[in-house]
């Protein structure tokens, strides 16, 4: 389980969030959706180092996870963030390489189980085909994919994303959240950030909503829709319909 207890985040010198505790479930997959600038990049960005816990505690199945070595939380935790500001004039094999350099000695020799987790991950996201090209060149929604493989390849146990579907097209995206379904599936713990309320309805088991940097509910779908807090906090209407095939939502 990943559980924040009484956490105080800062970005810049500037408190962004105050007083968190919030737990997300271990093999289930969690959302977190809320407006502009409410704080969910922070949130989970407290993870990956990019802005800093200055209180309180975040624990990973009991152990304190901000004391981990960057190695050790490469191996247990990948991490998607939403910007990258420097995109590397790299070949997308080399990039999804980087997956493994957790699991790597000094040398950064890959083994051929490694090996083996980089072509799977390619292959699952479809950037096999780009594997020689220079990842600066690659369209926005290629070049996702291909960030995609890179946290596939770490193999770890609590998969992390924010935005995973920016750039890419309806089909792309349905692909993408399809995978973390099937992550979850496996046994993964998956949490993501998303911006799309009926994404985040259609594919979670629990879905947090954050507003004016704060965690104003969590639930399930279901709890989400019948609590009135999203009409509360975006000013629209969720409705759902229903056939044998599953369960529908529009805005309203």
């Amino acid at each position: 389980m990943l559980k924040y207890e009484n956490v105080d985040i800062l970005a810049g010198g500037e408190k962004i969030l105050s007083d968190i505790n919030i737990e997300f479930k271990e093999g289930k997959l969690t959302t977190i959706i809320g407006p502009n600038g409410c704080g969910k990049t922070s949130l989970v960005s407290a993870l990956n180092g990019s802005v800093r816990v200055s209180k309180g505690k975040i624990l990973l199945d009991g152990e304190d996870y901000l004391s981990f070595d960057p190695k050790k939380r490469g191996r247990i935790l990948s991490f998607l963030p939403q910007v990258r500001n420097t995109i590397p004039s790299i070949s997308t094999g080399l990039l999804v390489s980087h997956g493994r350099f957790p699991y790597l000695g000094f040398a950064r020799s890959m083994s051929a189980r490694d090996k083996e987790a980089v072509e799977k991950a390619m292959e699952v996201s479809d950037v096999k085909k780009y594997e020689k090209i220079p990842v600066d060149v690659l369209s926005g929604g290629v070049r996702q994919r291909s960030f995609f493989a890179l946290s596939l390849a770490q193999e770890c146990e609590y998969m992390i994303a924010d935005e995973p579907t920016t750039f890419l097209d309806i089909q792309g995206q349905r692909r993408i959240l399809g995978l973390y379904r099937k992550l979850r599936d496996e046994g993964k713990t998956v949490v993501l950030v998303l911006h799309d309320i009926l994404s985040a309805l259609n594919i979670s088991d629990e879905i947090v909503v954050m507003n004016d940097r704060k965690i104003v509910f969590k639930g399930t779908p279901a709890d989400i829709l019948e609590s009135g807090i999203i009409e509360k906090v975006f000013g629209v209407r969720i409705k759902s319909f229903s056939d044998p095939e599953g369960v529908y939502y529009v805005i309203c």
